[in-house]
């Protein structure tokens, strides 16, 4: 009888173990999609008919090759738990009619005080015209959603973060609105630029590829 019990303890255990195995792939696998997108894409296209939903992970578009790619571009290696390979990007079409008129996508950005859910709304051209956070943790949150920030960006193209190196470029005249967090800051522009490249990646056909390389743009 004690035998018996035995087993099934083990057994449990053993289950457990494989469950909480699985959910730890699953959790570093996590992507970042909108809570709400038919709300939200309401509020950020008034004049939308419908949208369409793509997901795409950089291991089925290309694997460890496109993964550094992306790297070298971004000037920075990927965090193994918030950029695995197999992180699914969800990407919002936005329609008004037949037409696309834009796009919303975002990223899990890892954080100072946790993860950043940075989500961009642009033109079909890939320009910005909507940020914000979907989730901040920082203790001076209030200062990164405020409006004040967030119009810094807009209007900003994955051309201007290709520049960022230029004291005198659109990206470095960003003001960061707090005054103890700029770790935040940094990760605010590194995870709205690996934004940009992956949408250009995935969905503009690299038209910025010409920006990256010192030339015109497409």
């Amino acid at each position: 009888m004690e035998n018996k019990a035995q087993r099934v303890i083990l057994i449990i255990l053993i289950a457990a173990s494989v469950v909480g195995f699985g959910y730890g792939i699953s959790f570093a696998a996590v992507g970042c999609e909108l809570n709400d997108p038919d709300r939200d894409i309401q509020k950020l296209f008034p004049q939308s008919t419908g949208y369409k939903t793509d997901y795409f992970t950089i291991q089925e578009k290309g694997g460890e090759k496109l993964k550094k790619e992306v790297e070298e571009k971004l000037g920075d290696i990927f965090d193994p738990v918030y950029e695995s390979l197999d992180v699914p990007y969800s990407y919002y079409t936005i329609l008004k009619g037949k037409d696309v008129i834009g796009y919303v996508h975002g990223v899990n950005q890892k954080g100072i005080f946790g993860t950043l859910q940075i989500i961009l709304a642009t033109d079909p051209s890939g320009k910005i015209i909507g940020f914000y956070y979907q989730k901040i943790s920082s203790p001076e949150a209030g200062k990164f959603r405020e409006k004040v920030f967030t119009s810094q960006l807009v209007g900003l193209t994955l051309a201007d973060f290709y520049q960022s190196g230029d004291p005198d470029g659109k990206v470095a005249a960003i003001k960061d609105p707090t005054e103890k967090n700029h770790e935040d800051f940094k990760a605010t522009i590194r995870g709205t630029k690996k934004n940009l490249i992956l949408l250009d990646t995935f969905l503009l056909n690299k038209k910025y590829e010409g920006s990256y390389k010192g030339g015109a743009q497409k």
